[in-house]
């Protein structure tokens, strides 16, 4: 039953989230202090969720992995060389693979 519960509170809260970006007022989203923390805040969390899943190690430890560091180090690469992003993610994933194949990690 707790599930349920938990199904129900998430599932409204997401509604009322997403209804809450669509009634706010127009006064409030052309605030440029609002419009600069919308902008920082998805790349912000983005970065976050790339250093703990690059580092993720057993449990809730931080570890190094030599392959996953070389497939993110192919992935900066690629960004920087202007790559289109799927070219980004396979460079990223042909590394690492590449790298495990050769016993590095």
């Amino acid at each position: 039953m707790t599930l349920w519960i938990a199904l129900i509170a998430t599932a409204a809260g997401c509604y009322l989230l997403k209804y809450a970006g669509l009634a706010a007022p127009r006064r409030l989203l052309d605030n440029p202090w609002l419009r600069r923390f919308a902008t920082a805040v998805p790349v912000a969390l983005l970065a976050a969720l790339i250093a703990v899943e690059a580092l993720r190690g057993e449990g809730q430890a931080l570890a190094w992995d030599t392959a996953r560091m070389g497939g993110l180090g192919a992935a900066v690469l690629a960004l920087v060389l202007r790559a289109p992003f799927l070219v980004v993610i396979v460079a990223a994933a042909a590394t690492t693979a590449g790298l495990r194949a050769l016993g590095v990690g």
